[in-house]
Order: C-alpha cells, then sequence, then structure tokens
C-alpha cells in the first residue's frame, strides 16, 4: 500500500489533525486544489496534497497518487459514500484533457496498451503533484526564512512556529506562508491580494486564500523559470486556468515597434511558430494593449476584426492584452485567451492580471530574441555611445537617461547630455541645461505641448516619435519664451535622443515667398546697369519658357520677345524706366522659344546711387494669361446679357401694350337700367411677370349681362396669347343664350384642344336686370363675395373643376337673388395671395375691407387694391357690381 493510500497521522511534527469541510466545526477548505491537480475521480483535498512542514514534505515527494478506487474521508477517518460520482476539479487532469481513471482501468484490464496508458496517466500525475508541492516547499521555505529575520530564531524553531501559527489560524501553513511573505513584501503582488481579499471578504474563505496562494504560487514558477517558455505555462497553470483561461502568450517588445513571440502556453505549436514575429505598424490584438497604458479587455475576438494567435481555434472567445513594464518602461504584452465570450472582469480580477503581467516584464527585461528569429538583435548603443553620435549631428539634441524615484517608478528624464549645436528656445547656454533635469529645465514641457508625455510614451514604447511645427516653450524668470521646431524623439538602450530644428524665421520667409511667387506665378529679376549682371529667379526661367542653364533676357532686348504690335507700349515703358528714372508697369504678349504665347505685366523700379545715378533695376513679371482670357470672356458674357436683357425688355414691352390694348386698367361704364358696373386691372409690378388674368362685362343680346373674370397659369407672351384667345371665345359662345355652366364646358373644350393645352381658372355669371337674379358658375376660381348691408361674405362654393385639366367636364351652376344696394365683387388671386400665409387667412382680410363701403362702386374697388396685402407681384382683376 503506497504513502498516499495509507491514513495520515494526526498532529504529525506539531500539526493539528485536519477535519474535513463536512465534518462540524470544521475549518475552511484548502485552497490548493486550484493549484494542486487531484486524480480524475478524487474530491477536492484539504491540506494533503502540500506538505505543512519541511518534514512532511520531505515523506510526501515519494508518496504515489490516490487511485481512482480512493473515497474521501470524514472526520473519523470513515469512507464518505455518496450516491452519484464527485466532478474532479476545475484543475484536474481530466479538465485539462486526460482520461478517467475508470476508462483506464477497463483499458488496463483489456490489453497491455491500456496498462501503459494507465501507468502513463499515473506517473503523469505523480509529476504535477511533484511539481505543485516543490513550489508548494518553496513558499513555506521563503516564509521560514522571513520568520528567522523576524524572530531572530534558527529554521527549526521557525518551521515549528510557522506550524503552530498555522494551527491557530486553522489554515493550511502553504495559505499562512503567503500571508506572511505578503506581510512583508508589501508589493504590487500583496496589494493585488489584500485588495481581492478584502472585496470578496464575505465570499467562500477557500476561493478568496485560494487568490493569494495562486498569485504567490505563479510568482514562485515565474522567478524560479530560466526563460519566457516556462514563464508561460507557470503563468497559466498557477494562475490562469481557475479564472477560466485556456491560453497565454508573452510577446516582447522591439525597438522599432515590432513584437516577438517570446513564449506561449496553450496554442498548439505550428500555431506559435505561425506568430514568432509580428512586424511594426501591424496592428493585432497585442500592439493594442502595447499602446493603450489600460490595457485591452475585448468581450469577443472575432467582433473586433483584429488578427491574432489563436483566433481559428477559439474566433468567438474573449482576449485580454496588458503591457507588461516596470520602472516606466514596457518591455512587451501579456495576452490571455478565453473560449468563450469575457463578461467584464472585476476590478479585482482585473489587478491580479494586471499583476502578472508586471511578473512577465522582469523576465522581458532580459529576454533577448533568438538568432536565426525573424529579425536580427539590434545592438542597441549605451548613453556613451549615443552622446557620441549627438555630438556629431547637425541639430540640436539631448540625451536623456530615465529618472526614478524610491519606489522605481518613473518620474522624470535627466539632460544627461547637450551637443554642440544645442540651441535653447529660451537663448540659455548649455551649461545651465546639461545635467538638469527635464522638467526643471523646461517645465512647460507637461502643458499643452505634451512633450513630456511624448518621450515617456517613446521610453516606454520604443516607437520614435516625429511632428513638425510643435510649440518649445521655456519659462525663464516666470516668463515663457516660445519657439516653433521640429520634434524627433527615439530610444536606444535606456536612453532617449531629443531632437529639435528650431525654425529659421528668415528661412521661413523665403519659402512663404517662393510658394506665393509660385501661386502668382510671378518671376523676379535684377539687372545692374553698370556690369550688365543680371539675375532671374527659378520662376522666371518658367515664364519664359527657358533652361534655367540659359542667359537671363535683358529689359533691352525684350521687344524681339514680345509680339510685335506690343513693341509701342514695351518702348514706353523702357522710356520711363530707364531713361526718366521711374517705376513703370506694361502689359505685353510674350512668345516663347516653344511657340506659346503667355499675357505677361512687367512691373520695374530704378535703383539709384547716392549721385542720383541709375544703378540698377529690379522689378518683376507675372503671367496674366487665365486674368485675360477670363476677362474676355466676361466681356464676351456682358454682351451677350446686354443682347438678351434688351430682347427680354422689347418682348415684355410688347406683351404689356398688347395686354392693355385687350384689358385696359379701366371700362367705360356699362349703361344698363338698375345695375352700376365697374372693372379695375392692375398689371404686375415686375415687367417679366406679365401675366394671364383677364375680364370682360359686356350686355348681350338678350339684355343680360356677362360678367366673368379667369386667370391663366404662367406668366409671359404665351399666357397672355392664351387669355385673349379664352376671352373672345367666352364672348362668342355667350351669344348663343346658353347658361354659365355650359358656358364653362365649351371653354373648357376650347382651353384643352385649341390653345396648347394650357390650364386656368374662371368664374363665370349671367346678371338679368328684370328678375335681379345672377345665375353664376366656376372652373378652380375664387367664389364672388356678396356684400349685403355691412356685411360681406363668400358665396357658396359650386363643384367645377379648372379649365384645360380634362377633355370635357361638366360645371354646377346656382342662381342668387340679389337685392337693392347689393355689392357682388368677382377678383382674382392676385387681390389676396401671400407667399407666407394661407388664402383663407388673406380672404377673411379682403371681407374684412369690403364691409366698409364707399358712397360709389369705383371708390370700392379702389379700395380693395389700395389694402390689398398681397406679395405675389402678379396682376389683379377686379369686376363689381351694384344694384340700383
Amino acid at each position: 500500500m503506497s504513502m498516499s493510500e495509507q491514513p495520515r497521522e494526526p498532529g504529525r511534527d506539531g500539526e493539528p489533525e485536519r477535519h474535513s469541510a463536512t465534518g462540524p466545526g470544521s475549518a475552511p477548505p484548502s485552497v490548493t486544489s486550484d493549484l494542486l491537480p487531484p486524480a480524475a475521480d478524487e474530491e477536492p483535498k484539504t491540506s494533503d496534497a502540500v506538505p505543512s512542514t519541511p518534514d512532511e514534505a520531505s515523506e510526501t515527494t515519494d508518496a504515489e497518487p490516490e487511485t481512482a478506487d480512493a473515497e474521501p474521508k470524514t472526520a473519523d477517518g470513515d469512507a464518505a459514500t455518496h450516491d452519484e460520482p464527485q466532478p474532479a476539479s476545475k484543475g484536474g487532469p481530466w479538465a485539462a484533457g486526460d482520461p478517467p481513471a475508470d476508462l483506464l482501468e477497463d483499458l488496463s484490464s483489456a490489453s497491455p496498451v491500456g496498462r501503459l496508458a494507465a501507468t502513463v496517466e499515473r506517473l503523469s500525475r505523480e509529476v504535477r503533484a511533484a511539481q505543485a508541492e516543490a513550489e508548494g516547499r518553496a513558499l513555506v521555505e521563503l516564509a521560514k526564512g522571513v520568520l528567522v529575520e523576524r524572530l531572530k530564531c534558527g529554521p527549526a524553531q521557525a518551521a515549528r512556529q510557522l506550524a503552530q501559527l498555522a494551527e491557530q489560524a486553522q489554515v493550511t501553513p502553504l495559505e499562512l506562508a503567503v500571508d506572511v511573505i505578503n506581510q512583508a513584501a508589501r508589493d504590487r503582488m500583496s496589494e493585488v491580494t489584500d485588495a481581492f481579499l478584502a472585496a470578496t471578504r464575505a465570499a467562500d474563505e477557500t476561493e478568496t486564500e485560494s487568490a493569494a496562494v495562486r498569485l504567490r504560487a505563479a510568482e514562485s514558477g515565474v522567478l524560479a523559470a530560466d526563460d519566457a517558455q516556462a514563464v508561460a505555462d507557470a503563468l497559466l497553470e498557477q494562475a490562469l486556468r481557475p479564472l477560466g483561461a485556456v491560453a497565454v502568450a508573452i510577446w516582447a517588445a522591439g525597438s522599432d515597434g515590432s513584437l516577438t513571440l517570446a513564449g506561449s502556453a496553450g496554442f498548439s505549436p505550428a500555431e506559435a511558430t505561425r506568430w514568432r514575429y509580428v512586424p511594426p505598424d501591424v496592428v493585432t490584438v497585442a500592439r493594442r494593449g502595447l499602446i493603450e497604458r489600460e490595457g485591452q479587455w475585448i468581450t469577443t475576438l472575432g467582433g473586433t476584426g483584429l488578427p491574432s494567435i489563436g483566433l481559428h481555434h477559439h474566433p468567438d472567445g474573449g482576449r485580454a492584452a496588458l503591457p507588461a513594464g516596470t520602472g516606466g518602461r514596457i518591455h512587451g504584452v501579456l495576452e490571455i485567451a478565453w473560449p468563450a465570450p469575457l463578461a467584464p472582469q472585476p476590478p479585482q480580477i482585473v489587478r491580479q492580471v494586471e499583476a502578472l503581467a508586471e511578473l512577465c516584464a522582469h523576465t522581458l527585461e532580459t529576454y533577448a530574441p533568438p538568432r536565426g528569429a525573424a529579425q536580427e538583435p539590434r545592438v542597441l548603443p549605451d548613453a556613451a555611445e549615443l552622446m557620441d553620435l549627438a555630438d556629431g549631428l547637425h541639430d540640436p539634441a539631448l540625451v536623456l537617461v530615465p529618472h526614478l524615484d524610491a519606489d522605481g517608478h518613473l518620474v522624470d528624464f535627466r539632460i544627461q547630455h547637450v551637443n554642440s549645436r544645442f540651441l535653447d528656445p529660451a537663448g540659455r547656454p548649455r551649461a545651465v541645461v546639461n545635467g538638469a533635469l527635464l522638467l526643471e529645465a523646461y517645465p512647460m514641457a507637461a502643458g499643452d505641448s505634451e512633450l513630456f508625455q511624448r518621450v515617456e510614451r517613446v521610453y516606454a514604447t520604443g516607437e520614435p516619435f516625429r511632428a513638425r511645427r510643435m510649440n518649445l516653450t521655456a519659462l525663464v524668470d516666470q516668463v515663457p519664451l516660445s519657439a516653433v521646431a521640429d520634434i524627433s524623439i527615439s530610444r536606444h538602450g535606456m536612453s532617449v535622443l531629443l531632437l529639435w530644428r528650431i525654425e529659421d524665421e528668415a528661412a521661413r520667409l523665403a519659402s512663404l515667398l517662393q510658394h506665393a511667387q509660385r501661386l502668382g506665378r510671378i518671376g523676379g529679376f535684377e539687372e545692374n546697369v553698370l556690369t550688365g549682371e543680371i539675375t532671374w529667379n527659378g520662376q522666371l526661367f518658367d515664364l519664359y519658357g527657358r533652361p534655367q542653364t540659359s542667359t537671363p533676357v535683358a529689359l533691352e532686348e525684350l521687344p524681339a520677345h514680345a509680339h510685335p504690335d506690343d513693341g509701342v507700349s514695351i518702348r514706353r515703358f523702357l522710356r520711363t524706366l530707364l531713361h526718366h528714372r521711374r517705376p513703370a508697369a506694361a502689359a505685353f504678349r510674350l512668345q516663347r522659344p516653344d511657340g506659346v504665347t503667355r499675357h505677361i505685366r512687367i512691373v520695374a523700379e530704378p535703383v539709384l546711387d547716392t549721385d542720383d545715378r541709375l544703378l540698377l533695376v529690379r522689378g518683376a513679371y507675372q503671367d496674366i494669361s487665365a486674368q485675360h482670357w477670363t476677362e474676355v470672356a466676361l466681356a464676351a458674357t456682358r454682351d451677350q446679357l446686354a443682347h438678351t436683357e434688351q430682347q427680354a425688355t422689347e418682348r415684355n414691352r410688347l406683351t404689356l401694350q398688347l395686354q392693355h390694348a385687350i384689358m385696359p386698367p379701366t371700362q367705360a361704364p356699362l349703361q344698363v337700367a338698375g345695375l352700376q358696373v365697374a372693372v379695375r386691372y392692375r398689371p404686375a409690378e415686375t415687367e417679366q411677370l406679365v401675366g394671364g388674368d383677364w375680364y370682360d362685362a359686356v350686355v348681350l343680346p338678350s339684355g343680360k349681362v356677362l360678367l366673368c373674370v379667369g386667370d391663366v397659369a404662367g406668366h409671359g407672351i404665351e399666357a397672355a396669347t392664351s387669355m385673349v384667345v379664352l376671352r373672345n371665345a367666352l364672348r362668342g359662345l355667350a351669344v348663343t343664350g346658353a347658361g354659365p355652366g355650359q358656358l364653362l364646358s365649351w371653354l373648357n373644350i376650347v382651353a384643352h384642344h385649341l390653345t396648347g393645352a394650357v390650364t386656368a381658372t374662371a368664374v363665370c355669371g349671367l346678371y338679368d336686370p328684370v328678375k335681379r337674379t345672377l345665375r353664376w358658375a366656376r372652373a378652380g376660381h375664387l367664389p364672388p363675395v356678396l356684400v349685403r348691408d355691412t356685411e360681406a361674405d363668400p358665396l357658396p362654393l359650386v363643384k367645377g373643376l379648372l379649365l384645360g385639366a380634362v377633355p370635357e367636364a361638366v360645371y354646377e351652376e346656382t342662381e342668387l337673388q340679389l337685392k337693392p344696394e347689393d355689392t357682388l365683387l368677382m377678383y382674382t388671386d392676385g387681390l389676396v395671395e401671400r407667399r407666407d400665409r394661407p388664402v383663407e387667412e388673406s380672404l377673411t382680410h379682403l371681407l374684412t375691407t369690403a364691409r366698409t363701403a364707399p358712397s360709389t362702386l369705383d371708390q370700392q374697388l379702389d379700395r380693395l387694391l389700395t389694402y390689398s396685402k398681397s406679395d405675389t407681384d402678379d396682376d389683379t382683376c377686379i369686376v363689381g357690381i351694384r344694384v340700383g
């Protein structure tokens, strides 16, 4: 019988008997189940997997793991019975892909291959248990060392003290060892553990204490690992699998921005080989984690569209990528993969993962890519070599080294060296700046320019930074002095090289002038009259179409290069400039050697010496070809517009004359017994808006009076001619004696078939002087208004479609009995229509104006036109009758 199958003896080496969680008054179960994987059919153990003391640890090293037949023990040592088999712990071998023990027993009894598989499985469990026990022993031994230093005692006394404290606290020696280490270290790992325990104090004590053990065990595994691959294995098995993660990758950041896969666990070897190197500027999940200081927590990798290691194996799983940095410098990235979408993690878990990333940074700090990798390792110069490099540069350069506080945090950069070309924005000498801290010498660097943040970022990531026209501000005697400069920042080893090139105002103005001459197509020249030396700039050679190696053209030779018709103006220009010694200008056509003719304007001035003698001439040529042809086109357009405007004016004048000839603004009164008839026509205020409004009032052979108004759609000569057709047609049809409804039906046929399918509105009435009745009909027109006594109301609407809309239409007519002193008004929409108000509101205003009837009908129509609020500039017709 193996040692693992024998019941444990209580009180061994001073350790009390451990009770199961099922017994009354039991202590919290052990937290080591997350770190020490049990057998496939074994329930999670309490303290059996980890030795309490070094002596016991030596015994358990040779112990074999329990077999599949082992059953969990109660507090009395008896086997506990269960109706259902107990599941393996989440860190167990079957969870990692190993077959269950009962299956191995079946295989063992079935064939030699099965027995071999069972043996391999048993040995694998022993190796894992031994590895976990070794890591636990390392933490226990470390805690003993802390007690030796604190209690000033020997190792044996420290071991007994640790066992006694564990018995009093009712925890395992491993859990107590981790607590002792956290109290003594007070490092980032202990801070994370304390925060996690404080946040989850109400939860299961076993789970909270196991978090501390996991972190310290992971730290122990990382420190014991000899390379990044072993670090990845330790992190995954000890700390990340309990969090549900299935794979981890540790990336090393190169100085050029590249990423190298330093170690991975949980990914296949083929996948790790494919992702061994990521070139600079390739955006991946790891690079996002490198750029973002807070790291990346991705719910679903497939939703981001970012490539990453293991994408095809876990496309819908979550990812976390956190920068691995220490001392203000980022050495790489820790990337973790989950098989399923990742829910938002509590702050305690986030801080645990950040502490693990910091552990990776210590390994990556000394990591060197292997020879033969995708990129060759670069030998980065130290500060002394960088100082020699800065002295050979022609731009001002500063060599910066990190300045850390007592806790190892980056707080500033010290200016280790300034080169001989150094030019301070405030004009200070090199000795004042050399050796000072960056924020002391340039406190404004932490302001809006973010210069310090840029330097800090370059030092952390190794990615260089370039910027043009950045504002540099130096504070001298509390007075800010600014300068504009081009900035370059790069990391070299543990140092940072900062270059700036302060912009020269004279050079900037010269560049500005050069661009202005290019955009304005201006070329300058200077000609010395005494020596004959001529100086042209490059733009003037381009204007002449000559190579810059050719000889410039003298002013006296200018007529030979100009159009013959421009000779007079050029000779006048030269006489004014050279003989009268006054500034002069001229425009001419330059004939270039390539056959192209350009329109040029030349401006020049003489320069005299102290004796008032002509010394030299300087001036400029400007290519005004585009302006010339634009002026020509504008002149032609103006001529065409003037001609078109003249034609339009003549056309409108003829149209208005035609309209006034047919419908004068007033009409001679009709001679009808017992009836007064008055009409008004107001043309449009704008001549271009000559419309198609019309009216008619005529006595028919039958003695009845035809009254009508209408409005043809549109404006211009077409509307006016259509109006004439409809007015004359209605007058001719009225002679037949038909009623107003029939007259409008016939007029609709005329509008639809005989006038080019125009549309119009109209209201037509026949007044019988004997009966004092009015029969009327309408075709889409506003109804007449009846003014009786002090009331004014529109007549009830009758059905009638506008003229010309359909080939045939039927119009309803009605009869109105008028009384003495009644006034009836017919009008077109030009009297009431407004652009900003509905027609009903304008009609109400018309009725209000019509109620105050003057003494005569003519005065009433004039009053309506005077107080009309129409704003459409349309013509207006009004026909009014008053019964005597």
